[in-house]
C-alpha cells in the first residue's frame, strides 16, 4: 500500500541565523485571527472592542511562557533541570498544550483585574478563539514534522521523511481538526443561548470536548515525555484528566444555575 510521503521543509525562509517557520506563522496568526473573533464578539455584546490589543498581549505572553514551563518540567524535566538557560530557547522548539492553557488562565485573572472585566465572561469568550489555536499549533506540530503517531498501514497514513520511512497515524491532524470541530460547536452554542447563559456553559464545554478528544488521541500517539511511569496513561493523558474533571464539574454547574442570574 503506498502512503502519503510528508517531507516539507519546517523553514519558510531562511536569511542567516534568521529563520522564518511554519509553526511560528501558524501560532501568531492564530491569535491575530482570534483577535478578529473577539473582536466581532465584543461589537456584538457591544462592548468596547479598544481593549483588545492589550488583552492580546496578554494572552500571547500567558501562552508561550506557560506552555514551555509545563514542556519543560513535564515533559523533560531532567534535561531542563540541568540545562535552565535552555528553558529560554523557546525557538529550538517544546511547547506543551497544557501548559498554555495554564498560562492564559493565569494572564486572563491578571487582566481581568487590571481592566476591571469579569472574569468568567472573559473565560467563556476566549476559549472560542483558544479552540482555533490549539488547531493552528497542531497544523505548525505537523509542518515540524513533530509529535508522531503509532506505525499504522491505514491508508490515510503518513511518512514523515525527516523522521523516518514509517507510515504513521497523523495525530497532528486528527487533534487539528478535532478542535475545528470544537470551535464550531463552540460558535453554536455562543450563537443560540444567551449571553448569561453563554458565560457559564462555554469554559466547561471547551474543557470536557477539547482535553477529552486529546485524551483518546493519545493512544494513537508515540510517547512524548522523557521519562516512563508505571501508569497506564501517557504525561499527555495525565495531564488532561484534571481539565476533563474540571469541565464536567463547570457543566453541571451551568446547567444547575442556569436559571439564575
Amino acid at each position: 500500500m503506498e502512503h502519503m510521503i510528508w517531507n516539507v521543509n519546517p523553514n519558510i525562509l531562511e536569511l542567516g541565523a534568521i529563520q522564518l517557520r511554519w509553526y511560528g506563522l501558524l501560532f501568531v496568526g492564530s491569535f491575530f485571527l482570534g483577535l478578529m473573533i473577539l473582536n466581532w464578539i465584543y461589537k456584538r455584546e457591544k462592548k468596547d472592542p479598544a481593549v483588545l490589543d492589550s488583552l492580546l498581549i496578554y494572552i500571547m505572553i500567558g501562552a508561550v511562557v506557560g506552555s514551555r514551563l509545563v514542556h519543560c518540567f513535564f515533559y523533560e524535566p531532567d534535561y531542563y533541570l540541568s540545562h535552565l538557560v535552555e528553558i529560554l530557547a523557546v525557538w529550538k522548539g517544546g511547547l506543551a498544550s497544557h501548559g498554555g492553557l495554564a498560562g492564559v488562565l493565569i494572564a486572563l485573572y491578571v487582566f481581568a483585574k487590571r481592566y476591571n472585566e469579569s472574569y468568567t465572561w472573559l473565560l467563556s469568550r476566549i476559549a472560542i478563539p483558544g479552540a482555533l489555536t490549539a488547531a493552528f499549533v497542531r497544523f505548525g506540530n505537523l509542518f515540524n514534522s513533530e509529535i508522531l503517531g503509532t506505525p499504522s498501514e491505514l491508508p490515510w497514513a503518513i511518512i514523515f521523511q525527516r523522521v523516518d520511512m514509517i507510515p504513521r497515524h497523523p495525530v497532528q491532524l486528527y487533534e487539528a481538526f478535532a478542535y475545528l470541530i470544537i470551535l464550531a460547536l463552540l460558535v453554536t452554542i455562543y450563537r443560540k443561548v444567551t449571553p448569561a447563559f453563554a458565560t457559564k456553559i462555554l469554559p466547561g464545554t471547551f474543557l470536557v470536548t477539547l482535553f477529552t478528544a486529546r485524551f483518546f488521541i493519545e493512544y494513537a500517539k508515540t510517547r512524548q515525555a522523557a521519562y516512563t511511569t508505571d501508569l497506564p496513561f501517557s504525561t499527555g493523558q495525565m495531564l488532561s484528566i484534571p481539565f476533563i474533571l474540571i469541565g464536567i464539574i463547570w457543566v453541571i454547574w451551568a446547567f444547575k444555575t442556569k436559571e439564575e442570574k
